[in-house]
């Protein structure tokens, strides 16, 4: 890595210890960052780091990945002569003809101070451009940006919300989530939002694995307050992504996230009144700004 050698030997974890979520905290010293922020700069910085991780070999993986995610929510319209004309009304419900992704991402960090997440925002990115996804597509909220950050993510393209949805984000077509390394709530709140069948099959998630968040809690804990993280361990497909060990902090833990119709045979067909949304009156780390009380 060109500038960056020292910077990734701070930030390398010790073997054997569990990488934690995100800080949730705003930096206090958000002010000073930004009076210095070079917005040039920083994107310069930005598309160069695109440019290394572009050439690593685990990036090629991320991409096929991707591919084969994207293919399982905008089914290909090849052979229609052949199909059935029930299949064909079918499948004109499930997604509109020319269709693309778009993305949310959340939980990012700052970027501009912190390696692993402009790391993060360098695969973001590289994933847009290959998913063919427009970058004004691709809507991106932290409330530990700064100003000047809104600004450099603004002047790549991307679209800067200015309202913490919580993760609570309904889907209208295929999305793309990206959420590196971001508390269990947000996770939960966005599977709480879009519990039926018409919506989870159009999600894409790549951040955490749902496998590796029950491991790492008490079932009974993780059942009581995480329950639709839980409920989708079993009706979720789950795809590991390769991560090289000098970026342990950066990608850890890492798994493309689908929701295949083959899978939600017999999915509860609950009402939204029916189902409860996520309080999280037991959990004392919540590891979430709530909507209340972010900036």
């Amino acid at each position: 890595m060109s500038d960056n050698a020292d910077e990734w030997q701070v930030a390398r974890r010790r073997k054997g210890t569990a990488r934690k979520s995100k800080s949730l905290h705003v930096p206090s010293n958000s002010t000073f960052c930004e009076e210095q922020l070079d917005i040039g700069k920083t994107v310069k910085r930005i598309r160069d780091t695109v440019s290394e991780l572009s050439c690593e070999e685990f990036w090629q993986e991320w991409k096929e990945q991707l591919r084969v995610a994207e293919s399982a929510v905008i089914p290909k319209r090849e052979n229609k002569e052949t199909e059935e004309p029930t299949d064909q009304l079918q499948k004109s419900r499930d997604v509109t003809p020319g269709q693309q992704l778009e993305c949310v991402c959340y939980g990012l960090g700052s970027f501009s101070s912190c390696v692993s997440a402009r790391y993060q925002l360098a695969m973001l990115l590289l994933l847009l451009d290959s998913g063919q996804i427009p970058l004004k597509d691709c809507s991106i909220y932290d409330p530990a940006f700064s100003s000047g950050e809104k600004d450099v993510l603004r002047e790549l393209g991307l679209t800067v919300l200015t309202e913490n949805e919580e993760g609570k984000h309904l889907v209208s077509g295929p999305t793309l989530f990206y959420l590196m390394h971001c508390g269990k709530a947000l996770y939960n709140n966005l599977l709480w939002r879009n519990w039926n069948t018409q919506c989870l099959p159009w999600m894409i998630i790549i951040g955490n694995s749902f496998n590796g968040m029950r491991d790492r809690t008490i079932d009974r804990e993780f059942k009581r307050d995480y329950s639709y993280i839980s409920q989708a361990v079993s009706v979720c497909e789950e795809r590991q992504l390769p991560c090289p060990s000098r970026l342990i902090d950066v990608f850890s833990d890492t798994a493309v996230i689908t929701f295949p119709n083959s899978r939600l045979d017999g999915f509860p067909q609950s009402s939204r009144v029916e189902l409860a949304e996520p309080q999280y009156e037991h959990c004392t780390d919540l590891e979430i700004i709530r909507k209340e009380t972010s900036s």
